[in-house]
Formats: C-alpha cells, structure tokens, sequence
C-alpha cells in the first residue's frame, strides 16, 4: 500500500507533518516533559518519530530501486517528442545505378521545382508497390529539384497507385521505357530517380512548364505504344492526383 501511495513528495510531506506533530505535542505537555521524554525515546512523541523514520526510510530505498524502470520511459518519450530537424535525413535509398546530377536549367520558369512537403500525407496516399516510398520521392526531389509531389502524381497515375504489373514484376513505376520496350530496375529507388532525372533533363530544362506541357510529350495523344488510348486521361490524371497533395 505504502509503495503505491508514496513518492518524493508524500515521504517530504511525511516527514514536516511529523514534525508539526511533535511540536504540538511538545507544546502542549510543556518543554520539560518533551525533554524528559527523548533521552529514553519514551512516550508517544518519540514513538511517531521512530515510526516515521522507519516510514521515510522505506519509502526511499523502494524510490532508489524504482528510478531506472522509471526514468527509461520518460527518455523515450522525450524523444519520440523531439520536433524534427528543418533537415530530413533519412535511411540511405538502395540504390543499385549510377544517377548522374542534373543542375536545373535557367530555361526552367516552371513552378515545378523543389518545394517541402507533408511527408506524412504523402507516405499515407501511397500503396502497393509505392507503399513506403514518400522519402525516395522527397529525396529524388531534392536532388533534381523537382516538386515530390509532382514526381508521386506521376507514379501513382502510372502504376494505378502501386497495382500495375510493370510496378510489381520490374520496379518500373513511370513508364519509362529502353531498347526491348519497359526498362526493369532493381528497385522502386532506382525507377523513382530514374524517372526525376529524364524529367529534369528533358522536360523541365527543355522549357515544359506545366503537367499539360509534359504530358503531352511524356505520353503523347496517339502514339503508337499506346493502343488503348490510356494517354488520353494521363494529364488530368496527374493533375488530379497533384492537387490533392498540394
């Protein structure tokens, strides 16, 4: 009972009531028969001292033995509470190709380029294959200085939000395509850096402005790679998908 009843403060609280007791009881009875009682430690004045002593002293040593069980818990909460750094630094990608830096062109008078966003709404629009992957679209932003959130509109739209056979069977989440038709990659990393950097090469510094401009470059009305006419819908499908992050 006591070790659940007490802490610091009680067994301080303990030790002044305690105090008051015997003054009042010394007071009382008269500052002759106070003294009378304390060399033999007799009568009920220094009874309630040794109790409370005893009391005191308990309380301590269970206090002692509690404080590292106690004080862990409130280390990791401080912690976990911890505001982060202005500086997102998170896991390094695995990345398995060589991405070649890209400086952005002064030809790009876009609103397209590199802005912070909310790395949690973000992370939690992502599924499928894209699940998880908010912090390689944040970081392929960083470097290619484009918007994140342009480069997940464009994923998602792509892959039907991470379902599509190319995300699933090749890493491939942009439609990016090689010399045998859908280029595989070793990870969603690599096809997410892959993708920012023909964006920023060939779009943004090539002068496109707007996700109209490079959609109708990146899939073109028509082409011929594209029998079912799924290039039709690609710029109000990114569009779409890009508002409701931004």
């Amino acid at each position: 009972m006591w070790k659940s009843m007490m802490g610091p403060i009680n067994s301080n609280w303990l030790f002044q009531s305690a105090m008051s007791s015997l003054q009042q009881t010394s007071a009382t009875n008269g500052s002759g028969a106070a003294n009378s009682q304390m060399p033999g430690m007799a009568g009920p004045g220094a009874f309630m001292m040794m109790l409370m002593a005893a009391m005191m002293e308990n309380v301590q040593q269970m206090q002692s033995q509690q404080m590292p069980t106690q004080q862990a818990p409130a280390a990791n909460s401080l912690s976990f509470m911890t505001p982060a750094s202005s500086s997102y630094n998170p896991a390094v990608a695995n990345l398995t190709m060589q991405h070649k830096d890209v400086a952005t062109s002064a030809t790009d008078q876009s609103d397209l380029k590199f802005r912070p966003v909310q790395f949690l709404k973000l992370d939690g629009q992502l599924d499928g294959k894209l699940s998880g992957t908010a912090v390689h679209f944040i970081e392929a932003g960083k470097k290619y200085d484009i918007d994140p959130n342009l480069l997940s509109a464009i994923a998602v739209h792509e892959t039907g939000n991470g379902s599509s056979r190319a995300a699933n069977e090749k890493n491939n989440i942009a439609g990016m395509m090689g010399k045998n038709g859908l280029r595989s990659y070793e990870s969603v990393a690599d096809s997410i850096y892959d993708m920012a950097r023909n964006l920023r090469q060939n779009y943004l510094n090539q002068g496109k402005e707007s996700i109209a401009q490079i959609g109708a470059k990146y899939a073109p009305v028509g082409a011929a790679n594209d029998p079912t006419g799924l290039n039709n819908h690609w710029t109000q499908g990114v569009s779409k998908f890009y508002t409701q992050l931004t």
